[in-house]
């Protein structure tokens, strides 16, 4: 006797149709520019960037006579620092939550089932959403790290000259533009992870603003090693020009560990966009 299988097996798509990862690339940037939180937050990032690089600077300088020997000693070291530090105080935070919504509100939308249908490879599309992200946010914070760079050092100028060709300045100035791109995907990550806007936003800020100083409530040598190893901790070295006398890290060595702490919650974020239903 022949047995007739019943199981009817689904044609292969061909590999012309499928969809390349230039494909990809395009459709993130399609979703991503269509979005109307985003321009607003992209325009929020620039001008709490630059307002409070002027507001915080002009402070610094009107300031300057009743300030401490150690204030002057910090800006003096390092203007670069103090400057670009000003705006991205709270303009990172623009950074963070934009990057928690390009993922998590796909879920809260339940647009994620679509990008799934037309996508069913789902690594390469959160690759591509990551790359065009990325992206976005290096070229706008970098020129956002440049103008900030060239409204505090005029102002700066008196107190403690400063410009591009010193040493690590122009490093220091395009790292700026390299720390808020490797934050946004951080925060895309934990957004990835976590699924839900809120929640996302509110680990990714804890990780930023609320763990650093509790950190620092640790005796010892094992606080000062824990808070150095934090990832916006570690990150933020690249937007400085020299290394501070208590740093653990050199820049490159801090941002390298930003970037492994942002890698391992990418590859979590990819496993359990595998994994789990959308």
């Amino acid at each position: 006797m022949t047995t007739v299988s019943s199981v009817t097996e689904r044609p292969a798509v061909p590999a012309d149709h499928r969809p390349g990862f230039h494909h990809l690339l395009r459709s993130e940037w399609t979703k991503i520019r269509s979005v109307r939180s985003t321009v607003w937050s992209l325009i929020l990032l620039v001008v709490l960037d630059l307002g409070f690089t002027a507001l915080f600077v002009g402070i610094m300088v009107g300031q300057w006579d009743k300030a401490s020997p150690q204030d002057h000693a910090n800006a003096i070291a390092d203007p670069t620092s103090a400057i670009l530090g000003s705006g991205f105080f709270l303009s990172q935070l623009t950074v963070c939550v934009l990057g928690v919504m390009v993922i998590a509100s796909e879920y809260s939308t339940g647009m994620i089932r679509a990008s799934l249908l037309a996508v069913p490879r789902r690594v390469p599309m959160l690759a591509a959403k990551a790359a065009v992200f990325g992206l976005l946010i290096l070229v706008l914070g970098t020129a956002v790290s440049f103008v900030s760079f060239f409204i505090g050092a005029p102002m700066l100028h008196s107190k403690a000259p400063v410009s591009l060709g010193d040493p690590g300045v122009l490093r220091a100035v395009i790292g700026g533009g390299l720390y808020l791109a490797v934050l946004g995907l951080f925060a895309m990550a934990i957004g990835g992870i976590v699924r839900h806007t809120a929640a996302g936003i509110t680990g990714v800020i804890g990780f930023v603003l609320v763990l650093q100083p509790l950190v620092q409530l640790l005796p010892g040598s094992i606080g000062k090693h824990v808070h150095a190893y934090l990832p916006s901790e570690a990150g933020h070295l690249i937007a400085q020009a020299h290394q501070g006398k208590d740093d653990l890290l050199t820049p490159w060595q801090g941002f390298g560990v930003f970037c492994v702490w942002t890698a391992v919650l990418l590859v979590i974020a990819a496993v359990v966009l595998k994994r789990r239903d959308a």
